[in-house]
C-alpha cells in the first residue's frame, strides 16, 4: 500500500485542501493510501532537514517540494 506522509508547519493553512487534492487523485487513479498529516514546529521541521510546508513524501520519497530552504 502506498504510504503518504504530509509535514505542515503550526501556523500553514494549507490542509484541507492538500487533503482534497489528495483524494481527488488517489480515487482518479484508483489508488488507495495511508495518508499521514505531521504538525511541526520549526524546530522540529529544521532537525528533519525539511524544506517548507507542506512537505510531502510519498514511501518515503519527497516528492514536494523540492529546492527550497527554510520551513514556513
Amino acid at each position: 500500500m502506498m504510504r503518504i506522509d504530509c509535514f505542515f508547519s503550526r501556523k500553514c493553512g494549507a490542509e484541507s485542501a492538500l487533503k482534497e487534492n489528495i483524494a481527488r487523485a488517489l480515487s482518479l487513479e484508483g489508488v488507495t493510501a495511508e495518508i499521514n498529516i505531521h504538525r511541526l514546529s520549526d524546530a522540529e521541521a529544521y532537525l528533519k532537514g525539511l524544506k517548507g510546508s507542506p512537505s510531502i513524501f510519498i514511501n518515503g520519497r519527497e516528492v514536494q517540494p523540492q529546492e527550497l530552504t527554510g520551513f514556513t
